[in-house]
């Protein structure tokens, strides 16, 4: 991507961003603050957030849920994935069981979570979990379902292993459609953990936000929405794409 095209792209999203923050001040001066609080008193609020002494053990907190269910989920969806679309008649047979897993909304995950772990960080894990899980397995299923059976076949003619047609055969053909997923369920498992950490954590970002809303401190919440927003941008533009870009440079190669 040239220069011009970076910069074109830069001056957009600041323009964009720029009349994000005109609309939310105008708005917020017809309001009363603890409808709408305003972009200085937010930013005040997140100063007054990043130098609290509590701040860096809830995003910890949240940060090691979020990411021991992201990564519990990845893993046993993919593999599950692998699975089902290596096998037909497994993937008929439990594809009902896929199809009530992206129904159950992650609110009834963390009722049941509750019931079953309590107050614990177990409970936003699991929640995390089934939320990252149908979401990957359905998108790597997806993408076994593209590779073509030649290749499949050809590779068996040399005599491969298993091992050697999932890793050479398989994997490329599905990283696209893993990757996806992933955003997808990273992005949600975000979000979920919240909702888990309302219901059942006594700390945490969505420990807090409660906290900031039953007080109705308006620019607290504000405060720490703009503080998830910017953690789930950086995950997601310095982890999970710098992955994707590595892992599928033969592409740019070929």
């Amino acid at each position: 991507m040239s220069f011009t095209r970076i910069s074109s792209i830069l001056l957009q999203r600041c323009l964009l961003f720029g009349a994000i923050v005109l609309l939310w001040w105008y708005a917020s001066n017809k309001v009363p603050s603890f409808v709408l609080p305003s972009p200085a008193k937010v930013l005040d609020a997140v100063n007054a957030l990043i130098h609290s002494a509590s701040f860096s053990r809830d995003v910890a907190a949240t940060m090691n849920r979020v990411f021991s269910g992201f990564a519990l989920g990845t893993v046993a969806g993919t593999l599950a994935g692998l699975v089902l679309g290596a096998n037909r008649k497994l993937a008929t047979f439990f594809e009902p069981v896929l199809a009530v897993l992206n129904t159950v909304s992650s609110a009834i995950w963390a009722i049941f979570a509750i019931i079953w772990f309590g107050i614990s960080d177990a409970t936003t894990i699991f929640v995390v979990f089934m939320t990252a899980f149908p979401l990957i397995l359905t998108n790597v299923w997806q993408g076994t379902r593209t590779v073509d059976r030649q290749y499949v076949d050809l590779a068996r003619s040399f005599r491969m292993s298993r091992l050697q047609i999932l890793v050479k055969v398989y994997l490329p053909s599905i990283l696209p459609y893993f990757f996806s997923g992933a955003r997808l369920a990273f992005g949600f498992g975000w979000r979920v953990s919240l909702v888990a950490e309302t219901l059942g954590s006594s700390n945490g970002i969505g420990y807090r936000l409660r906290q900031a809303a039953d007080l109705v401190q308006s620019d607290k919440v504000f405060a720490w929405t703009v503080m998830l927003v910017t953690l789930m941008l950086i995950f997601e533009s310095g982890l999970l794409k710098p992955l994707e870009r590595f892992l599928s440079r033969w592409k740019q190669q070929s």
